[in-house]
């Protein structure tokens, strides 16, 4: 399988993921403690290297710390000027696609995984994840499996969401709920846009995310 789960009737304790997924993972996770974990912020395109090494479909230039965490790179794209602040966990068991000016700050996460609650053997289950362009997961939330984050939508900081969030929709709290909705407007006297260039919501989501 694409994601490496072995599939079909898994005996009880036996591994999820194929021999050569575990294998890839591990050496990743070798070369990122070594290559990229202790790193200096601005160093992003050395990082962004390190994770198209290992298969990541990363934009030049987004921006991410040496203290995310990533499951597996191959399942994992990141847009045109996306920010990935530190410490956040892109737990890639079934892709991960974040759009081009998304944010992710700081220790959100997003979980692909999860198990099958009616299922003896509590099988592992997954779901893709997509940020579209323009969102913004805040601090600490945390998104999970087959969440689709509409463009330009925000999920609060702490917020759990397990649905989708349509376009421009802000959400928060557990379960995440509508609270109000994101416009995005120009400097005063200009006509409101939902353009590509940042507006100040978008640039303090920057700073949230302690990406620069």
């Amino acid at each position: 399988m694409a994601n490496g789960l072995t599939g079909g009737n898994v005996a009880r304790g036996a591994a999820s993921f194929s021999l050569s997924n575990r294998l890839e993972r591990a050496l990743f996770q070798v070369a990122w403690v070594l290559l990229a974990a202790w790193t200096p912020a601005p160093l992003h395109r050395w990082r962004i290297a390190v994770l198209r090494l290992f298969g990541a479909q990363v934009a030049w230039n987004a921006r991410l710390h040496g203290s995310v965490r990533i499951w597996r790179p191959a399942t994992l794209s990141i847009g045109a000027e996306a920010l990935i602040g530190r410490g956040a966990w892109l737990y890639s068991m079934d892709r991960i696609d974040i759009g081009a000016g998304a944010v992710v700050s700081q220790r959100a996460h997003l979980c692909t995984g999860s198990h099958r609650l009616d299922d003896p053997e509590f099988r592992l289950i997954t779901a893709p994840i997509r940020v579209a362009p323009r969102a913004w997961i805040a601090a600490e939330a945390f998104v999970g499996p087959g969440v689709s984050v509409g463009h330009g939508a925000v999920v609060a900081a702490r917020a759990v969401t397990m649905r989708n969030v349509p376009p421009w929709q802000i959400v928060a709290g557990n379960p995440a709920r509508q609270i109000g909705q994101r416009d995005l407007r120009s400097p005063p006297g200009a006509t409101a846009r939902h353009g590509p260039a940042w507006g100040q919501e978008d640039s303090d989501a920057r700073a949230e995310a302690g990406v620069y």
